[in-house]
């Protein structure tokens, strides 16, 4: 059995196949975003060395940064006790977001009222410009 196989073998998949994955920014503790996994993610993202996330609507496997450049790097790999969850340390390259921001957590509710806290870094356009 390989590392791949012991790691999914610990993980808790849904009945669909998949498990949330979290990527945080490794050295500043910010939390970049949240995707899903299966158990090819796993492999291809242990055995690459960087974030593969399972794409829903592409059905199919989604390197972080395939078409925008803005790769994750990963640092380390780990699951939650349950084993329903995994986060994955990561060092960003540029913004994490397809909305051009740093994060995808760019919304809350401060005061009473729904804000935008983060602005665009880079717009969308130049990052998926093919």
């Amino acid at each position: 059995m390989s590392l791949a196989d012991d790691v999914i073998a610990q993980l808790a998949f849904g009945t669909d196949g998949l498990v949330p994955a979290i990527a945080q920014q490794h050295d500043t503790g910010e939390i970049l975003m949240m995707a899903w996994m299966d158990r090819d993610a796993v492999r291809a993202t242990l055995a690459e060395g960087r974030a593969v996330y399972y794409s829903r609507s592409r059905k199919g496997l989604w390197r972080k940064g395939e078409e925008s450049g803005q790769v994750q790097a990963l640092i380390e790999f780990r699951w939650d006790c349950d084993s329903d969850c995994v986060l994955l340390q990561v060092d960003q390259t540029g913004v994490a977001c397809h909305t051009g921001r740093r994060n995808c957590f760019f919304q809350a509710v401060r005061n009473g009222k729904i804000e935008t806290i983060a602005e665009v870094a880079i717009d969308p356009k130049q990052l998926y410009a093919k």
